[in-house]
């Protein structure tokens, strides 16, 4: 009796492989040497797995096999570990998923300045070597008032410069209910140090008053540093200096007053219009502050940057300040500031294009509708297991701490929420969403239109995976 064939024998090649049309196509894409290594590996995989019992030894099927496990190989080496996430947690500004998302506008002003060359540091106009500080200037200082203004890589790069320019080896004074931690354990005591400052504290953690202010200031006081307190809030017995107070006691005594506004929302009517208190840059300038800085990529719904503005000799000092070079940012940024910028010279059209104002001002009921929509569309297994339901989507970021918004998403029960979770996370693209209450839950407000149908896909083809995993002790699936 002859003996059963050896299927690994079946595996074909690498040589064979290399020469057949569909990996032809993968060497255009990933390069010879890449597929010729993910062949040799595929084939490894394959030969092992047929040593087993049981196993199918067609020629055709152990061929495919060898070609589907190099091929998902390759898709996952060649991918960007930089990719694009579905963002369903409700949180509008998600630090981990990049903060806002670009107006359509941004991303056209990037991908134009990036496929070529630009006059970032050329004044096209004299033929002569410019400077890439003018970009985005004059709009800053029209939107806010301000004689003059400059765009670093971010609003704490935009203190420490201020500091180091205004106050090195000499005292910031600033009240000890504003030394916050402005995320990733950065604290402003050690952003003012390490820029050379002296902290000078006053004041109590919920009460400072003027007079504490006005006996910390004396001959070595560099600069009053105000901090508005954007992610976090004090209430009960308390007791703050408003600005104008503050920039008064400045000009009396000769020291700039600095206000740190984090994260600004331009227009004070378009606050008005989505339902938010925050106060807004030009209301700095209105109030006397000799500067302010803030974020590009959080209320203003703009790209990372900081932003600050003020006087022009102030101005003028930190452009000339060896740190504005290392706080520099690049033509992608202010490209895509710029942009964003233009659209706020019009607040309507602010609303209209800015993503970010577009999901704080968007109505729960709005919300709720493209829900619905999207479950009606979506597969058989989705609607088995989801459902709309109100939830409470939050701004985040670090901008208006405690403000709350009605939204609308699904609920998806079975499988496990953290079997599904994982599975969503594990799509193309990534879906994340939340759990809450052994639930998951997908919120709709922070999914922008058009991207519905997508969330759905991807939710569809977790669920299946999801039913397929075995689950671990706690009848749970791990996160992966």
């Amino acid at each position: 009796m002859n003996p059963e064939p050896d299927p690994r024998r079946a595996v074909p090649p690498v040589h064979e492989l290399l020469e057949s049309p569909v990996v032809m196509d993968w060497v255009v894409r990933w390069g010879r040497d890449p597929v010729k290594s993910a062949l040799r590996a595929a084939s490894d995989q394959v030969r092992t797995a047929l040593s087993g019992a049981g196993a199918d030894s067609a020629t055709s099927a152990i061929r495919e096999r060898v070609l589907a496990v190099a091929h998902g190989a390759l898709q996952s080496e060649g991918r960007s570990s930089l990719r694009r996430v579905l963002n369903g947690t409700g949180v509008i500004l998600h630090t981990n998923l990049g903060r806002a998302p670009l107006s359509p506008a941004a991303a056209s002003a990037v991908q134009e300045i990036v496929a070529g060359f630009s006059n970032l540091e050329y004044d096209v106009a004299v033929g002569e070597r410019g400077s890439r500080h003018v970009h985005c200037a004059s709009l800053v200082a029209e939107l806010t008032g301000s004689e003059a203004a400059l765009i670093v890589n971010n609003n704490a790069a935009a203190v420490a410069l201020a500091v180091n320019e205004l106050a090195a080896g000499r005292d910031v004074v600033v009240s000890r209910g504003e030394l916050v931690e402005i995320g990733g354990s950065f604290r402003l005591p050690d952003v003012v140090e390490r820029s050379g400052g002296r902290l000078r504290a006053v004041g109590t953690t919920n009460r400072t008053r003027l007079e504490d202010y006005r006996r910390a200031v004396t001959p070595d006081t560099g600069m009053i540093l105000k901090v508005h307190p954007s992610n976090y809030r004090i209430e009960g017995f308390v007791d703050s200096v408003e600005l104008e107070a503050l920039a008064a006691l400045g000009r009396e005594a000769g020291v700039p007053t600095v206000h740190d506004l984090g994260s600004g929302f331009l227009h004070a009517a378009n606050a008005a219009r989505v339902g938010i208190e925050e106060p807004g840059p030009a209301a700095s300038v209105e109030a006397g502050a000799d500067l302010v800085t803030w974020s590009g990529d959080k209320l203003l719904g703009g790209p990372q940057a900081g932003i600050v503005h003020g006087s022009n000799d102030l101005i003028d000092r930190l452009r000339a300040n060896p740190l504005a070079r290392a706080f520099r940012v690049d033509k992608m940024t202010l490209a895509a500031l710029e942009a964003t910028l233009q659209d706020y010279r019009d607040p309507e059209r602010a609303l209209e294009r800015i993503p970010v104002l577009r999901m704080i001002g968007e109505s729960a009921d709005s919300v709720a509708a493209r829900t619905a929509t999207a479950l009606a569309n979506a597969s058989r297994d989705v609607c088995r297991v989801a459902e709309v339901r109100e939830m409470t989507s939050v701004v985040g970021g670090g901008s208006l701490p405690g403000k709350e918004l009605p939204s609308c998403g699904l609920a998806v029960t079975g499988h496990g929420p953290q079997r599904l979770d994982a599975a969503c996370r594990s799509g193309q693209p990534p879906l994340v969403g939340r759990i809450e209450r052994d639930t998951f839950l997908i919120d709709f407000r922070t999914l922008a239109p058009g991207e519905e149908d997508m969330a759905m896909q991807v939710l569809a083809n977790a669920i299946e995976t999801a039913a397929t995993c075995p689950e671990d002790e706690s009848g749970e699936g791990g996160r992966g």
